[in-house]
């Protein structure tokens, strides 16, 4: 029954995906799931630092009406006022530590494939909203935890101590994590896990210290220039689309670090209202990365030199926001040692290091848990892949959810087992 469950979580998800702050029928349905189970409920509004809150230009009103018109559920969704996300927490009402989980919830700002090979098309489970997409295994990650919820609630008479756990919005442009970090509900934690499916693993491997993840500043730069006829006068106006394109082109020829690995990328770029007008607004949205938070600010800060020269160039002015933030991750040792020999009990084979090369806000929480002196950890949990990640066609090995379910409840039971 466990796979089955996991199977209707994970394909139900996938064919309603919610992108980042927009996760309302995904929270509703998380939240009814672990009350019903005899979990406490702590909502978005309540569980996140709001003055952290990173790139959320969202309708809430528009959105909570497709979430209901997909299926929320209706009392859940009005106890939202407006950030979605849900913590359960599971007091045994004896004495212990207390252990938490993270699970990821929104999906990616992809459209999905239509070819006829997709498996979820051919099953009629693919997206339902047009331009999101299950495309990074969050679907999976969330079935998940609402199974181990279920087995956690089975095993209520053997457990100890508390359970919390977080199901967080908007990891994708990482823009959750730190407001989750930040909000409290992790300063109590003894340990952490967080996992991620099918990064660099295949079906049956588990990396227990994945290592090289990459801090980054997701940002949007905003130039304000002058708008005027481009035949009678283009004198008059300061061009904003130029300065946006002079700093794009300036950002990629930022001249990559001696000490380690460097990234920039300018994915948009937007500007301007008409052929014979001289554009007086143009917005770029991109990302830098580093190997470390040292090398990440050094790119970041020649970001903002470039942006002030380029705007300076065109008699403009600018604003830069960030939109999203991840440091690196390095696991708890001890923690590791812990589940090796509980993934070898399931028949996982664990493989010790492998590289990860990309950003996860999940580093706000495993920072925050280490700061106040408890242990966590980052895990793979290998997946054969149909395509890769963030692509319109990405799938992965359900099979693999099962065993992801048996090692955190094993882990639990090492932890809190009376």
């Amino acid at each position: 029954m466990t796979q089955d469950a996991l199977r209707h979580w994970r394909r139900d998800l996938h064919r309603h995906p919610e992108a980042a702050w927009c996760e309302f029928r995904t929270t509703t349905l998380i939240a009814q799931h672990l009350s019903e189970l005899g979990f406490s409920i702590m909502l978005g509004d309540q569980l996140l630092a709001s003055t952290l809150i990173m790139g959320r230009e969202i309708d809430v009103e528009a959105q909570k009406a497709r979430a209901l018109y997909q299926g929320a559920h209706p009392e859940w969704l009005t106890r939202i006022d407006a950030l979605t996300g849900v913590m359960g927490l599971w007091d045994s009402g004896r004495p212990g530590p207390t252990l938490a989980f993270r699970f990821d919830i929104d999906a990616v700002e992809v459209e999905e494939s239509q070819e006829a090979s997709h498996l979820p098309g051919q099953g009629g489970w693919h997206s339902a909203n047009p331009g999101w997409m299950h495309a990074c295994a969050h679907d999976g990650h969330t079935a998940i935890g609402l199974v181990l919820a279920e087995r956690i609630a089975a095993l209520a008479d053997r457990l100890t101590g508390r359970i919390k756990l977080f199901f967080q919005p908007a990891e994708e442009g990482c823009r959750g994590g730190k407001a989750l970090a930040a909000g409290g509900q992790l300063d109590d934690v003894d340990a952490l896990l967080a996992l991620h499916i099918g990064i660099h693993a295949n079906s049956g491997e588990l990396v227990v210290n994945p290592t090289e993840f990459l801090c980054s500043t997701k940002f949007d730069v905003e130039f304000m220039g002058q708008a005027a006829h481009a035949g009678l006068e283009p004198n008059a106006g300061h061009n904003a689309l130029a300065a946006a394109c002079m700093a794009t082109t300036a950002m990629l020829g930022i001249p990559r670090h001696r000490d380690g690995m460097t990234r920039i990328n300018v994915g948009q770029l937007n500007g301007g209202s008409g052929r014979n007008v001289i554009p007086g607004h143009a917005r770029l949205m991109g990302e830098t990365r580093g190997a470390t938070p040292a090398l990440n600010d050094y790119m970041f800060n020649q970001v903002q030199q470039i942006v002030e020269g380029a705007a300076l160039m065109q008699g403009a002015t600018y604003h830069i926001r960030k939109q999203g933030e991840a440091i690196g991750i390095e696991n708890s040792p001890a923690l590791i040692e812990e589940i090796v020999p509980l993934a070898q009990g399931i028949s996982l084979d664990t493989i010790h290091t492998r590289r990860f090369g990309a950003s996860e806000d999940a580093g706000f929480l495993i920072e925050r848990v280490q700061q106040h002196g408890g242990e966590a950890a980052y895990l793979i949990l290998g997946a054969n892949l149909a395509a890769p990640h963030h692509h319109p066609e990405f799938d992965f090995d359900e099979a693999v959810l099962a065993p992801g379910v048996a090692l955190l409840e094993a882990w639990l039971l090492a932890r809190l087992g009376r």
